[in-house]
Protein backbone atom coordinates (compact mmCIF):
# COMPACT_ATOMS: atom_id res chain seq x y z
CA UNK A 1 0.00 0.00 0.00
CA UNK A 2 3.14 2.82 0.72
CA UNK A 3 4.03 2.18 -2.93
CA UNK A 4 0.48 3.02 -4.34
CA UNK A 5 0.54 5.91 -1.61
CA UNK A 6 4.01 7.12 -3.64
CA UNK A 7 2.27 6.75 -7.13
CA UNK A 8 -0.90 8.82 -5.95
CA UNK A 9 1.72 12.18 -6.51
CA UNK A 10 2.38 11.53 -9.61
CA UNK A 11 -1.60 11.25 -10.54
CA UNK A 12 -3.79 14.19 -11.26
CA UNK A 13 -4.19 16.34 -9.12
CA UNK A 14 -8.20 16.09 -9.49
CA UNK A 15 -7.75 12.54 -8.87
CA UNK A 16 -5.57 12.55 -6.11
CA UNK A 17 -7.72 12.98 -3.08
CA UNK A 18 -10.19 10.91 -4.30
CA UNK A 19 -7.35 8.21 -4.71
CA UNK A 20 -5.88 8.94 -1.00
CA UNK A 21 -9.25 8.79 0.25
CA UNK A 22 -10.03 5.37 -1.32
CA UNK A 23 -6.68 4.27 -0.35
CA UNK A 24 -6.54 4.72 3.36
CA UNK A 25 -10.39 3.25 3.13
CA UNK A 26 -9.09 -0.30 2.01
CA UNK A 27 -5.77 0.09 4.72
CA UNK A 28 -8.78 0.14 7.29
CA UNK A 29 -10.13 -2.45 5.75
CA UNK A 30 -6.81 -4.50 5.51
CA UNK A 31 -6.71 -4.03 9.88
CA UNK A 32 -9.76 -5.66 10.48
CA UNK A 33 -8.80 -8.54 8.66
CA UNK A 34 -10.39 -7.99 4.89
CA UNK A 35 -9.17 -9.33 1.78
CA UNK A 36 -8.95 -6.00 0.12
CA UNK A 37 -6.01 -6.87 -2.47
CA UNK A 38 -8.62 -6.95 -5.77
CA UNK A 39 -9.74 -3.58 -4.54
CA UNK A 40 -5.80 -2.47 -3.99
CA UNK A 41 -5.08 -4.26 -7.96
CA UNK A 42 -8.22 -1.98 -9.14
CA UNK A 43 -6.68 1.30 -7.42
CA UNK A 44 -3.26 1.27 -8.82
CA UNK A 45 -4.76 0.62 -12.01
CA UNK A 46 -6.43 4.07 -11.49
CA UNK A 47 -3.62 5.51 -10.06
CA UNK A 48 -1.53 4.34 -13.20
CA UNK A 49 -4.08 5.65 -15.14
CA UNK A 50 -4.19 9.21 -13.53
CA UNK A 51 -0.46 9.17 -13.84
CA UNK A 52 -0.64 8.45 -17.45
CA UNK A 53 -2.43 11.21 -18.40
CA UNK A 54 -0.15 13.57 -16.57
CA UNK A 55 2.62 11.70 -18.45
CA UNK A 56 0.75 12.74 -21.79
CA UNK A 57 -0.24 16.00 -21.11
CA UNK A 58 3.73 16.99 -20.14
CA UNK A 59 4.94 15.05 -23.26
CA UNK A 60 1.89 17.19 -25.14
CA UNK A 61 3.53 20.57 -23.73
CA UNK A 62 3.83 23.24 -26.80
CA UNK A 63 7.45 24.76 -26.82
CA UNK A 64 7.41 28.13 -25.01
CA UNK A 65 9.25 31.29 -26.60
CA UNK A 66 9.15 34.76 -25.37
CA UNK A 67 8.88 38.16 -26.62
CA UNK A 68 12.10 39.72 -25.37
CA UNK A 69 10.40 43.37 -25.75
CA UNK A 70 8.45 43.20 -23.12
CA UNK A 71 9.51 44.46 -19.78
CA UNK A 72 8.22 41.31 -17.47
CA UNK A 73 10.31 39.05 -19.67
CA UNK A 74 13.71 40.63 -18.65
CA UNK A 75 12.47 39.49 -14.83
CA UNK A 76 11.56 35.81 -16.28
CA UNK A 77 14.20 33.69 -14.31
CA UNK A 78 13.22 35.84 -11.22
CA UNK A 79 9.78 35.65 -11.44
CA UNK A 80 10.30 31.34 -12.48
CA UNK A 81 12.60 30.80 -8.79
CA UNK A 82 9.95 32.69 -6.50
CA UNK A 83 7.02 31.28 -8.22
CA UNK A 84 8.62 27.66 -7.84
CA UNK A 85 9.73 28.48 -3.78
CA UNK A 86 6.07 29.84 -3.09
CA UNK A 87 2.47 28.90 -3.65
CA UNK A 88 1.11 32.84 -3.59
CA UNK A 89 2.91 35.49 -5.95
CA UNK A 90 2.11 39.22 -6.53
CA UNK A 91 3.46 40.29 -9.68
CA UNK A 92 3.05 44.01 -10.49
CA UNK A 93 3.74 45.87 -13.01
CA UNK A 94 2.72 48.70 -15.81
CA UNK A 95 -0.07 48.07 -18.14
CA UNK A 96 1.26 45.68 -21.31
CA UNK A 97 4.28 45.03 -19.65
CA UNK A 98 3.05 41.47 -20.49
CA UNK A 99 1.74 40.10 -17.02
CA UNK A 100 -1.18 38.32 -18.39
CA UNK A 101 0.42 36.54 -21.59
CA UNK A 102 3.85 35.98 -20.24
CA UNK A 103 3.11 34.52 -16.77
CA UNK A 104 1.43 31.76 -17.46
CA UNK A 105 4.05 30.82 -19.97
CA UNK A 106 6.19 31.13 -17.38
CA UNK A 107 4.59 28.65 -15.28
CA UNK A 108 3.90 26.50 -18.34
CA UNK A 109 7.83 26.08 -18.49
CA UNK A 110 7.79 25.62 -15.28
CA UNK A 111 6.19 22.25 -15.55
CA UNK A 112 2.67 23.57 -14.08
CA UNK A 113 -0.49 22.71 -15.84
CA UNK A 114 0.90 18.74 -16.07
CA UNK A 115 -1.32 17.40 -12.99
CA UNK A 116 -3.85 20.57 -13.06
CA UNK A 117 -5.05 23.64 -14.77
CA UNK A 118 -2.98 26.85 -14.55
CA UNK A 119 -6.32 29.28 -14.15
CA UNK A 120 -5.62 32.88 -14.94
CA UNK A 121 -8.53 35.41 -14.10
CA UNK A 122 -9.38 38.12 -16.24
CA UNK A 123 -12.70 40.92 -14.95
CA UNK A 124 -14.53 40.44 -17.97
CA UNK A 125 -15.23 37.36 -20.20
CA UNK A 126 -14.22 39.60 -23.43
CA UNK A 127 -10.52 39.91 -21.39
CA UNK A 128 -10.34 35.91 -21.00
CA UNK A 129 -11.51 35.48 -23.60
CA UNK A 130 -8.68 37.64 -25.46
CA UNK A 131 -6.17 36.72 -23.17
CA UNK A 132 -6.33 33.06 -23.88
CA UNK A 133 -6.44 33.69 -27.41
CA UNK A 134 -3.33 35.68 -27.23
CA UNK A 135 -1.46 32.88 -25.09
CA UNK A 136 -2.99 30.28 -27.81
CA UNK A 137 -1.20 31.92 -30.83
CA UNK A 138 1.70 32.64 -28.89
CA UNK A 139 2.90 29.08 -27.99
CA UNK A 140 1.28 27.80 -31.24
CA UNK A 141 -2.14 25.70 -29.93
CA UNK A 142 -5.56 25.69 -31.50
CA UNK A 143 -7.86 27.70 -28.70
CA UNK A 144 -9.91 25.21 -26.82
CA UNK A 145 -5.79 22.27 -26.87
CA UNK A 146 -3.57 22.89 -24.13
CA UNK A 147 -4.75 26.70 -24.07
CA UNK A 148 -8.44 27.59 -23.55
CA UNK A 149 -10.71 29.17 -21.38
CA UNK A 150 -13.92 29.19 -19.37
CA UNK A 151 -16.54 31.82 -18.59
CA UNK A 152 -20.13 31.93 -17.85
CA UNK A 153 -22.31 30.11 -20.71
CA UNK A 154 -19.05 29.25 -22.69
CA UNK A 155 -16.54 26.57 -21.85
CA UNK A 156 -13.57 26.48 -24.13
CA UNK A 157 -11.49 23.93 -22.27
CA UNK A 158 -11.07 19.87 -22.35
CA UNK A 159 -8.99 17.30 -20.43
CA UNK A 160 -6.14 17.93 -22.45
CA UNK A 161 -6.56 21.81 -21.31
CA UNK A 162 -2.87 23.39 -19.27
CA UNK A 163 -3.71 26.74 -19.22
CA UNK A 164 -7.54 28.37 -19.02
Amino acid sequence: MHSIAKQIETAMIADRFRLRRRLRSLEEHAKQGRNVQPQLDQLARQVADSAERARQRASARPPIAYDDTLPIVGQRAKIAATIAEHQVVVVCGETGSGKSTQLPKICLELGRGVHGMIGHTQPRRIAARAVATRIAEEVGVSLGTQVGFKVRFADATNPDTLSN
